[in-house]
């Protein structure tokens, strides 16, 4: 995880200098370079499609945007960039900023988000398992594919690990899966999935 600045920023300052790059997001203040690599980015796509295939089977009024930051009313210092995020089409229409930037702060229209472990591997176990879930997203899933995670979060030995968080009574119920496990989600029980189906080729 790369702190890029020493200079604090608030929303609007991110939004002006780093809302088009996918690289940036801003956790209290601070300005964090997600680095994300060709094998990050695949394990993404990988996922994305697979939700999306759910989300068209199933007949849902969803959508998963290419780009989408998530700024919490309740803060003028962050914004996060989630890897996959599956926003409800209805609930756009309360958005306050939807028809003029990429931006969600409502929780109640986000109804899944994704992330792939990288070097900022403490923010997705740590702050925004906390941060997702007082915004009340009933889903948050962790793609470990590198096992890139501390022991506490992923066990020993270390290996890779998809992390299904389901939100009950305002806090995340983790389920952790191993390479050759069958995952299962609650927002979409239909789907077959495994950690191996998404891993990179290299």
């Amino acid at each position: 995880m790369t702190y890029t600045s020493s200079k604090q920023l608030n929303f609007e300052e991110f939004i002006a200098q780093y809302g088009d790059n996918t690289r940036y997001e801003l956790i209290d203040g601070e300005l964090r370079d997600i680095e994300p690599t060709g094998p990050h980015e695949a394990v993404a796509g990988s996922i994305a499609g697979r939700i999306y295939l759910e989300i068209f089977r199933n007949n849902f009024n969803w959508l998963i945007p290419k780009n989408c930051l998530i700024k919490p009313l309740y803060t003028e210092t962050t914004a996060l960039r989630s890897d996959v995020i599956v926003l409800d089409k209805i609930e756009l229409t309360q958005e306050p900023l939807w028809q003029k930037d990429p931006v969600i702060c409502n929780g109640s229209t986000i109804k899944l988000v994704a992330e792939v472990v990288s070097t900022n591997w403490q923010d997705d176990y740590a702050r925004k398992v906390e941060e997702y879930a007082f915004l009340n997203i009933p889903e948050y899933w962790i793609i470990d594919f590198r096992a890139l995670g501390g022991l506490q979060f992923i066990g020993n030995p270390k290996q890779p690990t998809f992390t299904i968080c389901q939100l009950l009574n305002g806090v995340y119920q983790q389920q952790q899966y191993r390479l050759g496990e069958p995952i299962y989600s609650d927002l979409f029980p239909n789907l077959k999935l495994r950690l191996d189906e998404v891993m990179p080729t290299s």
